[in-house]
């Protein structure tokens, strides 16, 4: 072992940094190696109880964390992409993946540790592939993490024999709730369910605490880790808070339903010729997979529990207003109601573009907060929307053939509403995070274009309904261009004369530039398509 020099107290906090570093770091590597199929797992939630447990199962096992995939699973729940009853099969699942986990930092591999580090951080330095370095640095997490657990052990065999700690830990002993209070406390506060059990482990393998207050740890841990998307929630709508409410509920019942039964439960383990750390690991493993069988016949009367105690308020009420798939008087009425859905989500794109110009003047969250809430309502809108117009082709007998050039504008608007909310606010955080600021000239030429490409927006919207506004739009938009290629000569200028605000913030000056004629582009592209007379493209923008 590496003779730290230091206090046991350091040793036992460095250990518990490297741990959670490690778990961290491994965590999204494999995530981001993971990136696609995590989509397409989530894309098939609806289709089978089953489907969904494992699904929970990958995605625990991918981020180590089921308070991770939970506050997930709570910002998809934000964003109308998923429902209570979809994910409660996931919820299950997840519980079972941070088994694996623990199952893994249960054996002794704190030797290797340090040789794998050391041979994943030569492969990192030498890999040319994204994924390369990727799967790098998950080995360089899980050798940080057998390090971390290595320390963490070291140290709790000195607590364990502290005549100062000694009374503490009797105290522990002769007093259950106190492990299972102190576990909760322990896990909400460092957000991981394997650290925790990870220290409940090195301090039973030192005795001291018993087997049975460990097994308190590992209640304590599984009602800890749903703190994390309880804090997730507070924020959320109310399928965030269902989901993280159904997290919490779930774990705690299990709890409730076990808790007499632990010491049967530990007289079975103890069955097994095993070490302490394998036993306790074990006894976290059989746990949720007992709770995920006594609870997977109940999951769609508990999703409706979850759903009536915390049911949808009038002030998030938020959903098509002319759209749904049973209005079919005819279908000249069903046309109308998508184009007048399709008006009022191009409105909340133009809200969007006329509020961008906040992001760069102010660092306040709920701007930014504001921005993304609007983005999911586009995107609500667009999915409702175009799945009405779908079914209206699939079951008409007389197809509109401007049903297609419909689902391509809301395709253009969505487009521009995520250029908002992922590249300019993505542009706007980078500015306030590096404390930058435009030069007086710059600032007034990104004010003159944002005010161009909100005149273009509107125009363009207004052309959506009213064909004879098309020429005019596609003039204007060749304004826009000429404009911008006018700003970008004026700030190389500037940059020429060695300006040192207009150096600093160059990248950010000309991306946001770059950014507002591509959203002018996406909203004019149909007036193209109904100018046919005109040779012109929409890609000359």
């Amino acid at each position: 072992m590496i003779d730290t020099h230091n206090s046991y107290f350091v040793i036992l906090i460095s250990g518990l940094a490297l741990f959670l570093y490690g778990m961290g770091l491994a965590s999204s590597s494999l995530e981001k190696i993971m990136a696609g199929k995590i989509t397409g797992l989530l894309n098939h939630l609806s289709q089978s109880k089953f489907l969904a447990i494992t699904s929970g199962v990958v995605l625990a096992t991918l981020m180590q964390s089921s308070g991770a995939v939970t506050s997930m699973l709570v910002g998809l729940g934000s964003a109308k992409v998923i429902n209570l009853r979809q994910v409660m099969g996931v919820i299950i699942g997840t519980a079972i993946g941070t088994t694996l986990t623990v199952q893994f930092i249960s054996l002794d591999l704190a030797s290797y540790a340090l040789p794998v580090f050391a041979i994943a951080f030569a492969f990192y330095f030498k890999a040319k592939k994204t994924v390369f370095k990727n799967i790098a640095l998950v080995f360089m997490g899980f050798g940080l993490l057998f390090l971390g657990l290595k320390l963490i052990s070291s140290a709790s065999l000195h607590f364990a024999t502290n005549p100062l700690l000694t009374g503490l830990f009797e105290s522990v002993r002769e007093n259950p709730g106190y492990s299972l209070l102190i576990s909760i406390l322990f896990c909400a506060f460092v957000q991981s369910s394997a650290v925790t059990i990870g220290l409940a482990m090195s301090l039973a393998s030192v005795q001291a605490i018993t087997f049975y207050d460990a097994m308190l740890w590992v209640y304590g841990a599984n009602i800890g880790t749903t703190s994390v998307a309880l804090l997730a929630a507070s924020s959320s709508n109310y399928i965030g808070r269902q989901v993280a409410w159904a997290h919490f509920f779930y774990k705690t019942i299990s709890v409730v339903v076990f808790y007499p039964f632990t010491q049967y439960f530990i007289d079975f383990l103890m069955t097994f010729d095993t070490t302490i750390s394998r036993s306790i690991a074990n006894g976290h493993l059989i746990f949720n997979m007992l709770s995920a069988v006594l609870f997977f016949p109940f999951i769609n009367k508990g999703a409706q529990f979850i759903e009536n105690m915390f049911p949808k308020a009038p002030s998030e009420e938020f959903g098509t207003e002319f759209v749904s798939l049973n209005n079919y008087e005819s279908s000249a009425l069903a046309v109308s109601y998508a184009n007048r859905e399709i008006m009022r989500t191009a409105d909340i794109a133009l809200e969007m573009i006329k509020d961008s110009l906040k992001l760069f003047e102010t660092n306040d969250p709920k701007v930014f907060e504001s921005i993304k809430e609007r983005d999911n309502k586009v995107d609500f809108l667009y999915r409702e929307t175009k799945m009405f117009l779908l079914d209206h082709a699939n079951k008409s007998t007389t197809v509109h053939q401007n049903v297609m050039n419909m689902i391509m504008f809301l395709s253009d608007v969505e487009r521009a509403a995520d250029s908002i909310d992922i590249n300019i606010l993505s542009l706007a955080a980078k500015k306030n995070a590096l404390k930058l600021e435009f030069s007086a000239e710059g600032w007034s030429e990104i004010r003159e274009m944002h005010a161009q490409t909100v005149k273009v927006a509107s125009m363009a919207i207004n052309a959506y309904s009213n064909r004879e506004l098309c020429e005019q739009v596609i003039k204007l938009k060749r304004e826009l261009t000429k404009t911008e290629i006018v700003l970008r000569e004026h700030h190389i200028t500037r940059l020429n004369r060695g300006l040192n605000s207009s150096i600093n913030t160059s990248s950010i000056h000309l991306d946001l530039l770059s950014e507002y004629r591509r959203i002018a582009s996406l909203l004019c592209n149909h007036a193209y398509n109904q100018q046919t007379s005109l040779p012109v493209s929409p890609k000359d923008s």
